[in-house]
């Protein structure tokens, strides 16, 4: 995932959406507070952590579907636009949606690590903070560089109000309205 210029000036959603038409077959672009990240599609090991991940949600909750690669709206106090490694919703809650969706239905969004150390940063803190800005309830994400499971849950005033984290290997309690242990042992 590359980062605009740290000196670049905050992008207005229009410039944005100009760039995503324009963006390469294969690349993800999104808008994070007033910066456009590029991506590049997610290689396999990082879809089999999704996949683990959409199971067990499903196996317990036969009425959510994890939906991958799905176009955010994430407003909050800047406008944004975040593709979301997973956006767990009841079945059919994106049909009739545009390519960058309300998020209000989402219940858990779920990102994975992949690229560099500066890369997983962008999820660990600039993701984080936008759909905890956007009252997303949970935010799910599997640090693949670090080799855990972090829960983060509760949003209020921008800020997630508490967070859990395990060790790939071991079960990490999902808040409700999940409210089971997400076993991480395929994730190690």
């Amino acid at each position: 995932m590359a980062i605009a210029e740290p000196e670049q000036t905050e992008v207005a959603l229009e410039e944005f959406e100009a760039f995503d038409a324009a963006a390469p077959e294969g690349y993800h672009v999104e808008l994070i507070t007033g910066r456009i990240l590029v991506s590049p599609a997610p290689d396999g090991d990082h879809s089999e952590a999704s996949r683990v991940v959409a199971r067990q949600v499903i196996r317990h909750h036969s009425d959510l579907w994890l939906y991958e690669e799905r176009g955010l709206a994430v407003p909050a106090y800047r406008a944004g636009r975040a593709r979301a490694d997973g956006a767990v919703a009841p079945e059919g809650y994106f049909k009739g949606q545009p390519s960058w969706s309300d998020p209000s239905g989402v219940l858990m969004v779920v990102e994975v690590t992949s690229g560099s150390e500066e890369d997983a940063n962008v999820d660990r803190i600039d993701k984080r903070d936008a759909y905890a800005q956007a009252g997303l309830p949970v935010y799910l994400l599997i640090d693949r560089h670090r080799g855990e499971a972090v829960v983060h849950w509760d949003p209020e005033n921008g800020h997630y109000q508490h967070a859990s984290t395990a060790a790939f290997g071991a079960k990490l309690a999902l808040p409700e309205p999940f409210g089971f242990d997400l076993d991480t042992s395929e994730l190690a």
